[in-house]
């Protein structure tokens, strides 16, 4: 595949030719997370501004160039990724920005922006011939794999904690994914997934583990610079967990400006609930990651022990960003504000970035004339018992118009 020009460890920076059953750095075992490496000179001889130009392919498969894929059969796939990016109506000026734009991929297929890895894991795993694919998961990447997955053809076996919210659940199983739920915490899943994977011979869909998933992230960062003509946001924020997501949104805006194709990379903004925030407590503290208690609502980035760490830090570092972490009152609250402000409906994960933005922006970390885009990751409907946490319950009346003149609800 001339467009890759091979793996390098993102701990030892051992480089290594392109094979893709290639996982970890051999050297450094699992913590040796590989970057793919790519060829941006033969890249430029088939992907520009203008290709996307006359590229009618509405979905993430239009920057497949950037991708390790050989690319066959990709319109047979659900269509992932381009969504939509709004710009703010209402938020931006309660929070004081002069530019606010959401970009919601909640409207992916399966309702989070996990699609994306899970889309490119099942390319791959069909080009590698493989029948069955596995992972782990607090609740997204598991639905995402086992949606995409069953599209093609593909069987799942799922292992999730057995906090996963249910409307997650019953997604895995509606899909035909072999659900495996564990009595533990994310790490505990993690490793029971890995045992599995290495006994049974899956193809791995764990995004600590498979460098591909982190090419399929950022598709929604090349999403954010086209639709915004190529001129992206002083800020991106992104809620995080595992790390995995955070690191693709900076490797997406780090190809383009490799490409010639944007200017700047923005500063990122990763965002945490204080309840699981190893990165922010590393930041803090400047030292390394320290597993931490996974004591938040926000179930989708509840990663005491992140398995992709020096992407993450490498996103913020790099582009200039920071860290930040904010309550699961404070997330609550911005799902009512995302909500009822712009019509966006997130699942707590999902909002955290907004979260983390109007704190960003009233600490003075944000300036208000800095343009800001927020990556909302996932839909509200993943998690109605806390969605009616943060917005309550339905006001009661008997079937009477006088008792409901009476009551005073409408005025």
């Amino acid at each position: 595949m001339k467009r890759i020009a091979g793996y390098r460890c993102t701990i030892c920076g051992r480089e290594y030719p392109y094979g893709p059953e290639l996982m970890t750095c051999p050297s450094c075992g699992e913590k040796g997370i590989l970057d793919i490496v790519f060829d941006y000179g033969e890249i430029k001889t088939v992907f520009s501004k203008e290709t996307l130009k006359k590229d009618s392919n509405n979905s993430m498969w239009r920057y497949r160039a950037l991708m390790p894929l050989v690319g066959e059969g990709l319109a047979d796939f659900l269509r992932i990724g381009w969504t939509p990016l709004y710009r703010s109506l209402r938020l931006g000026k309660q929070l004081g920005l002069d530019t606010l734009y959401i970009k919601d991929d909640g409207l992916n297929p399966t309702g989070s922006l996990k699609d994306r890895a899970s889309g490119v894991a099942v390319a791959k795993a069909i080009e590698l011939g493989y029948d069955t694919i596995a992972c782990s998961s607090t609740g997204n990447a598991a639905s995402s794999c086992a949606g995409n997955a069953a599209r093609m053809g593909l069987k799942t076996v799922i292992f999730v904690p057995e906090r996963a919210p249910m409307g997650k659940v019953a997604q895995l199983l509606i899909f035909g994914a072999n659900v495996i739920s564990v009595k533990g915490d994310y790490r505990q899943t993690f490793e029971l997934s890995k045992a599995a994977i290495e006994k049974w011979g899956f193809y791995n869909r764990n995004a600590g583990i498979n460098p591909i998933l982190t090419e399929g992230k950022k598709t929604v960062a090349l999403e954010i610079a086209e639709q915004l003509n190529w001129n992206p946001t002083d800020w991106v924020a992104v809620s995080v967990g595992d790390g995995c997501t955070i690191g693709g949104v900076y490797n997406g805006f780090y190809d383009l400006y490799q490409l010639g194709m944007i200017d700047r990379i923005p500063k990122i903004l990763g965002v945490q609930s204080t309840g699981c925030c190893p990165f922010v407590d590393a930041d803090e503290h400047g030292g390394e990651l320290v597993p931490t208690p996974e004591n938040t609502l926000a179930d989708s980035i509840a990663v005491g022990v992140p398995r992709n760490p020096v992407k993450a830090q490498r996103a913020v570092k790099a582009s200039g960003g920071k860290w930040i972490a904010v309550s699961d009152d404070e997330i609550l609250e911005a799902m009512r504000l995302l909500g009822r402000s712009e019509g966006v409906f997130g699942e707590p994960a999902g909002v955290t970035a907004t979260a983390g933005v109007v704190k960003a922006v009233a600490n003075g970390m944000i300036r208000s004339n800095e343009s800001v885009t927020v990556i909302s990751t996932g839909s509200g409907l993943k998690d109605v018992k806390n969605a009616m946490l943060a917005a309550g319950e339905p006001f009661k009346c008997e079937p009477d118009i006088k008792a409901l003149e009476a009551s005073g609800r409408i005025h």
